[in-house]
């Protein structure tokens, strides 16, 4: 993405909220949207925008977002004091700073860049401030902006403290604005707590500027969807929505066929080249990065993996961190891939678990195959040879090596290298006892006959 000349640009993200609705240990800026945290999506989408100063505010002790969010600086909001008192606490890190400043929150992971360019054009513009408003489908408890006789923003006054005919406007204040960095902090000094919650609000340095003189205006954002703030689990979960339909058309627009978009679930860093193929109910975490002309089939899940070019997976295939699958491979269904590597053409097709292994070009895997990697203390690697075939319902037992060409026969359990294009085979041999079946049958029924008389 181009970025834009937002050099003199800075950035404080109100990221000290408690979240208590969340009902999680878990700070809420931290909870996930497509595998990452929704304070990561806000950064990433400022770094596209061209600013690279950015503040984080935190609560006492978040030390778990300041690691998130690093290297951008924090300072700590020790009392929750209120929205223009968080804003405040980055004063010493913007000292004489003259530049743009934004105020968002940590909470708000879905505003675009090109939202943010325009709300920065609004302020620069000849405003001291620009707020970025938008119309809710329920304005309910929303602030709402106030417009004076001129146009311009007069005023954003918070639901709690507004009067009947105020609430019954319905353009209501984001949260997020852009101000003059040469007055902001002293407008943020001149914010008062005389309101319903007792509270320093960021809101209020709009009536300031406007007492002094000075020219505040709206930009209203084109639809609700880029501002929800994430409040709850019904809100995540909103946003969720939100943010995977993006994922899912840009992945149609470079090219690749969502069979069932609305059931395939991306991360946000998928990648997928062009004519790949994805059926119903697959899921992708974090790491996958897949090639052209690819299938993945129904009820897939895979997390830090690699596909090449023209291989099939699934349905019902898990693919896990380290899995690299190479071209032309075919991994089945009930086939589970972790830290190994399936080199180009090979096949692993049923019911069969690889870990910790590398299966040569070409060799055949049966079904019910499993690697024994874990032996309660460490990991072992298997390694396959070229061309080689392991029959069906086979253990092979890790540390072990299994020759190119070699052929293992079905039912073995093997715990020594295989040479190459020899057959091992471990299973004891068969016996047949003519008529046993038969006269099993019989003493069964008639013990079943004398306790069912009884």
């Amino acid at each position: 993405m181009t970025k834009h000349n937002n050099k003199n640009t800075a950035t404080i993200v109100l990221a000290a909220g408690l979240g208590t609705r969340m009902k999680s240990a878990l700070p809420k800026v931290l909870h996930p949207l497509a595998g990452r945290p929704m304070i990561q999506h806000l950064l990433g989408t400022l770094s596209d925008t061209g600013i690279d100063r950015v503040i984080v505010v935190t609560s006492d002790g978040a030390d778990d977002v300041a690691t998130a969010v690093a290297p951008n600086p924090t300072v700590v909001q020790k009392e929750q004091l209120g929205t223009g008192h968080a804003a405040l606490q980055a004063a010493d890190k913007l000292a004489g700073f003259d530049g743009d400043v934004l105020i968002m929150f940590g909470a708000d992971p879905l505003i675009t860049s090109e939202t943010i360019n325009g709300l920065l054009a609004r302020r620069r513009d000849g405003a001291a401030i620009a707020v970025l408003g938008f119309r809710p489908d329920d304005p309910g408890l929303y602030g709402r902006l106030i417009i004076g006789a001129d146009g311009d923003l007069e005023g954003i006054i918070e639901a709690r403290d507004a009067t009947p005919e105020q609430l019954a406007g319905d353009l209501c204040n984001s949260g997020i604005m852009a101000v003059d960095g040469t007055c902001l902090f002293d407008l943020l000094g001149r914010v008062g707590n005389d309101n319903a919650k007792s509270e320093y609000y960021l809101t209020d340095i709009v009536s300031l500027a406007r007492a002094d003189g000075q020219r505040c205006v709206i930009m209203e954002a084109d639809g609700p969807s880029e501002l929800i703030g994430v409040d709850s689990r019904a809100d995540l979960a909103q946003a969720e929505a939100v943010i995977q339909a993006r994922l899912r058309a840009s992945a149609m627009d470079a090219g690749a066929t969502l069979i069932g978009p609305e059931t395939v679930f991306l991360s946000f860093d998928t990648v997928l080249g062009k004519d790949v193929t994805i059926g119903p109910n697959v899921v992708f975490a974090p790491g996958v990065t897949v090639g052209d002309n690819v299938t993945i089939r129904p009820f897939c899940h895979l997390e830090g993996a690699t596909i090449a070019d023209g291989a099939i997976v699934g349905p019902f295939a898990r693919l896990r961190p380290g899995a690299d699958i190479g071209t032309d491979v075919r991994v089945g269904n009930f086939v589970e891939i972790k830290n190994a590597q399936l080199e180009s053409g090979a096949k692993v097709n049923h019911l069969t678990y690889v870990g910790d292994a590398r299966v040569g070009a070409g060799a055949n895997v049966g079904a019910g195959t499993i690697t024994c990697n874990y032996d309660g203390f460490g990991k072992h690697r298997t390694d396959i040879g070229t061309g080689a075939f392991i029959g069906s319902n086979t253990a092979l037992v890790a540390p072990v090596r299994i020759g190119d060409g070699a052929i293992v026969g079905a039912g073995s359990t093997i715990a020594k290298d295989v040479a190459a294009n020899s057959l091992a085979v471990t299973r004891a041999s068969q016996r047949q006892i003519d008529g046993w079946a038969e006269t099993f049958r019989d003493k069964k029924s008639s013990e079943k006959t004398k306790k069912n008389k009884a």
